[in-house]
């Protein structure tokens, strides 16, 4: 089953992710709607040509009907500290929410779905690269919620047919035109940096410098957004009845938190100052993703997977970026 005609529903569409893969879908001539509650994302990154409804995906009911072909499902709350803090947050909206959809889906006789997954169900694996095969042992709600939501959907292929891929995602950077990051608060590191260079915090902090890698810094994976969005515009191609296909999206390289600030430096001629504290719990060495599967049934290979690229297009939409925050939590 190929996802080639009809709209597609795109939850979560007024965030970082989302609004890239929007624009990406409308720059390929599909009918896109978006579906979002602005809790965390902008109206204004909607991207023109985009039908704009606001609601949550427990009103995804409301919306999907017969003229769907498909739904690219990002709308997750995705801050680890604050799933620690308020579990019940990330159950009711990533899981709960999850199953909302799936059930509006299943009456409205819409069969095929992308869902934004996380590498965060891993935990803290012991090996790397990372394949699917790696045992999931999520060590925090967030990544907990989205593994149960994997297991929903898994379900419903088996039992109904669904055609669904689950992308899991390894750490996102980078920019394209006026869609980029800008949660509140932020918890990433590239713009956390980039808020240094802009003048809006004074440093950056490393947490922990004695892990086992070149630098004692932490290792990441970073991919760039615009190959991750041409990533779900694949998945929808590819998407099979019946048929739960999950692919780990990552550029399988490994950085280091140092590597990242230096570049940034570099980037954006601004020192940077950096100060050490000690490891976060939960903090892996390395976690770097292994995407032979992607590569060999998506047809997806990263194009962008030069860093300084990355920081590049984050930093001149920093630059540009709107200053307001998000909506109200709910």
């Amino acid at each position: 089953m190929k996802a080639s005609s009809g709209k597609i529903l795109v939850t979560g569409g007024a965030g970082f992710i989302g609004s890239v893969v929007t624009a990406r879908l409308l720059e390929t001539g599909r009918a896109v709607t978006v579906l979002d509650d602005l809790s965390r994302g902008f109206r204004d990154a909607v991207p023109a040509g985009a039908e704009f409804v606001k609601g949550g995906i427990h009103q995804a009911d409301e919306v999907l009907d017969s003229s769907y072909s498909a739904v690219v499902h990002l709308a997750a709350f995705a801050e680890v500290a604050e799933s620690v803090r308020t579990p019940e947050r990330y159950w009711w909206n990533n899981t709960l929410g999850t199953y909302a959809l799936l059930d509006a889906m299943r009456r409205a006789g819409v069969h095929a779905l992308v869902f934004s997954s996380t590498c965060a169900v891993y935990g803290e694996p012991e090996r790397s690269p990372i394949t699917e095969h790696t045992p999931t042992a999520p060590i925090n709600p967030y990544g907990a919620s989205k593994l149960a939501a994997d297991h929903m959907i898994g379900s419903e292929c088996h039992a109904h047919g669904l055609a669904a891929v689950s992308l899991r995602y390894f750490n996102v950077a980078g920019a394209y035109g006026r869609f980029g990051e800008r949660h509140d608060p932020e918890s990433h590191l590239i713009p956390l940096a980039l808020q240094v260079a802009l003048g809006r915090r004074q440093r950056i902090s490393i947490y922990g410098n004695d892990y086992p890698t070149s630098d004692g810094t932490c290792v990441r994976d970073y991919v760039h957004v615009l190959d991750l969005a041409d990533a779900h515009l694949r998945a929808l191609g590819v998407a099979s009845h019946g048929r739960h296909l999950v692919c780990n999206l990552g550029s399988s390289e490994g950085y280091s938190v140092r590597q990242v600030i230096d570049t940034v430096r570099e980037v954006t001629g601004h020192a940077i100052p950096a100060a050490y504290e000690g490891r976060r719990g939960g903090d892996p060495a390395v976690l770097v993703a292994s995407t032979e599967r992607a590569r060999r049934e998506l047809g997806w290979k990263p194009e962008r997977t030069s860093l300084r690229q990355m920081v590049h297009d984050a930093w001149a939409f920093a630059r540009q970026a709107p200053s307001d925050s998000a909506g109200e939590l709910p």
